[in-house]
């Protein structure tokens, strides 16, 4: 029987507005459960006080009103360019950095290469977030990665969805990482993606070992979907934004823009039905108040049942892709793990 989870919750932060929220007379904690397994609960929720003063801050703004108002993609990848380029513009005061818009086995990317290359004969590949459908982290993701591990970063601006479904983007990587195969030995590449990126990476991967391609050093899925199936319990309890904002009660037809005519079982689609045996040593980062962590906790364990050497970290009371926030101390944590298993893997 399928368990089903109805929440009330009231995150309690340092925003007056919360007032305003009827949540805020939710004053104990309560549940029932149904004849059907269905529970309807609510939760009153402190934000861990170990937080740094920025984190808390964040946590604790008001969610704008119209945050849930739904967008045409067209609006929707106008606000992610522009997020992008502001991340772009205060990244590069923070890290010694250069990015040049360039192609890669006729794909089109991003080179973001460090003032000073520590490690020529290395490279990372990085694909961004954005629901497959925008471009969420092609600056973001790959700024810090680059600036803290001296090595060049190629982010990938693969096809989207909807006018260009799976395998399209998998395909785009793979006709990268070939490319890059002229140049670079396997076990000194390392690719790396959060949110759908992070995906990305997976079905990537698991679509070099289905061609027998050697393969990468080492892979980094930052908050990663297992399935196009469902999203465990983590999908049923947070948004985008942690407790904030509309959850969608999960009916299987998630990215259905992206899975178009694929059956949402194929195991590149979809890579906790794939083999996974004899995959590279993979490091997973999420986050406790992250729609992912069920799916992220889920493909650590596939990875560690099938003999893989795995890492996971998760952050306490941290939303979806925290790290892209690059005013929290926790991000930089975040950043630096990342570049730490990069540089070890890609060391060996």
């Amino acid at each position: 029987m399928k368990l089903h989870l109805v929440v009330a919750v009231l995150s309690v932060g340092l925003a007056a507005a919360a007032q305003e929220n009827p949540a805020a007379k939710i004053t104990e904690n309560h549940a029932v459960t149904e004849a059907d397994g269905t529970v309807r609960e609510q939760r009153v929720i402190p934000l861990p006080q170990w937080l740094s003063p920025e984190a808390k801050a964040w946590l604790s703004s008001p969610i704008a009103a119209d945050a849930d108002v739904p967008q045409t993609i067209e609006q929707r990848r106008a606000m992610q360019d522009a997020s992008q380029a502001r991340h772009r513009d205060e990244l590069l005061k923070m890290f010694a950095v250069t990015v040049r818009d360039s192609t890669v086995g006729s794909v089109p990317v991003r080179e973001v290469v460090p003032a000073a290359v520590k490690h020529k004969d290395r490279v990372l590949i990085c694909l961004h977030g954005g629901g497959f459908n925008a471009d969420s982290g092609s600056y973001s993701e790959s700024i810090p990665v680059a600036g803290l591990t001296g090595v060049r970063v190629v982010s990938v601006l693969y096809r989207l969805a909807p006018e260009n479904p799976f395998p399209a983007g998998v395909d785009d990587v793979i006709a990268v990482y070939k490319e890059l195969l002229k140049t670079y030995k396997p076990n000194r590449i390392g690719i790396f993606g959060s949110s759908a990126g992070a995906m990305l990476t997976l079905e990537a991967a698991v679509k070099m070992k289905q061609l027998k391609l050697p393969m990468p050093a080492a892979l980094g899925p930052f908050s990663s979907s297992a399935s196009m199936m469902e999203g465990g319990d983590s999908r049923s309890l947070y948004n985008t934004a942690g407790w904030r904002g509309y959850v969608p009660i999960q009916d299987g037809t998630q990215n259905a823009e992206y899975v178009g005519k694929t059956d949402r079982r194929d195991p590149v689609l979809s890579p906790i039905y794939a083999d996974v045996h004899d995959m590279p040593p993979t490091l997973f980062i999420t986050s406790e108040r992250d729609l992912l962590l069920s799916a992220t906790s889920t493909l650590h364990r596939a990875f560690l049942r099938a003999g893989n050497r795995s890492q996971l970290i998760v952050f306490d009371g941290l939303p979806h892709c925290f790290w892209n926030n690059n005013q929290l101390p926790e991000s930089r944590e975040a950043w630096e793990y990342m570049a730490e298993f990069f540089d070890r893997e890609l060391g060996r």
